[in-house]
């Protein structure tokens, strides 16, 4: 029973990690209508900021967390202007900013590995966190408590601002007509711009953390968090950042617990098998409609 609990514990933790990496990503699909494979980069870039400001630049875990996160929003946000604005001043359609978001991403991928180098690394010892809970038996490491609060967070301040606030009112608007948008009021660029922000600084968050649990920074940490992150938009449905990181959370236990009862080298394939069940019986998702568009 100890060994369920604390493998429900890791499995959380690790969902929380995949599930802020699906927020972000769910934003950028949802509300600006981009498959942007590049997605996984900004994870990548985050973390690569978040150690280096707390190695060469000395500061503190906390401050590198916060700039890591912005890190990986200002590289959404140029990304965003050099890619994908020109293509929609152009209404060059649904499949142009795909292939464009491909070369990104080569390109930023390849930067990043000649940033850092195909050899992995970790953040400075001394800088990060290391005291464990204790919860009887039970250990909650600090990264995974900061995982989950992280979380917690983000989708209560996403949700709100997109339900709550002005802004969601005119990302709502943007996502369904740019140009209608406009003739109310709605200054499209902008709106577009932060959505941007928000998703990639999420995406950066979400780097900086996995390479905390995994204690491994290396130039490829947000690849393996793409494809995990779009299955938990699939499964939480588009257009639901509650649904999203609920499936994330969800496919974290459950790689946790093949891993644990069946094998290690079976966790992907039993995962998405599992997924692939889930969809032909719920192809909206948990809380999704077939709308990209609804908040």
């Amino acid at each position: 029973m100890e060994l369920l609990a604390q493998q429900i514990i890791n499995g959380i933790a690790l969902g929380s990690i995949y599930a802020l990496f699906a927020v972000g990503f769910s934003l950028i699909l949802a509300k600006m209508g981009v498959l942007n494979v590049a997605h996984g980069t900004f994870a990548t870039w985050g973390c690569f900021g978040a150690y280096w400001l707390m190695g060469p630049a000395g500061l503190s875990f906390w401050l590198a967390l916060v700039g890591g996160t912005v890190f990986g929003g200002l590289i959404g946000v140029v990304v965003d202007l050099v890619a994908f604005e020109p293509l929609r001043r152009r209404k060059a359609g649904t499949f142009a900013p795909v292939i464009a978001s491909i070369g990104v991403w080569i390109v930023l991928l390849n930067l990043a590995q000649a940033a850092r180098g195909p050899t992995a690394t970790s953040y400075p010892a001394e800088k990060v966190p290391q005291k464990a809970i204790h919860l009887g038996s039970l250990l909650v490491l600090p990264a995974q408590l900061i995982s989950v609060v992280a979380l917690v967070v983000v989708v209560t301040t996403i949700h709100l601002l997109l339900t709550r606030t002005r802004f969601g009112w005119a990302v709502r608007a943007v996502a369904v007509d740019p140009r209608s948008g406009a003739i109310v009021g709605v200054n499209a660029r902008l709106t577009l711009l932060v959505v941007a922000f928000l998703a990639a600084a999420i995406a950066g968050l979400a780097g900086v953390l996995s390479a905390y649990s995994d204690n491994n920074v290396v130039f490829n940490v947000g690849e393996g968090l793409l494809l995990k992150g779009f299955a938990a938009v699939v499964v939480g449905g588009f257009d639901d950042v509650r649904g999203t990181a609920i499936a994330g959370i969800c496919l974290g236990i459950i790689e946790v617990f093949v891993a644990q009862y069946i094998s290690t080298s079976m966790r992907d394939g039993v995962t998405y098998t599992l997924l692939l069940m889930f969809l032909i019986m719920r192809p909206r998702g948990l809380f999704g409609s077939t709308s990209f568009l609804r908040a």
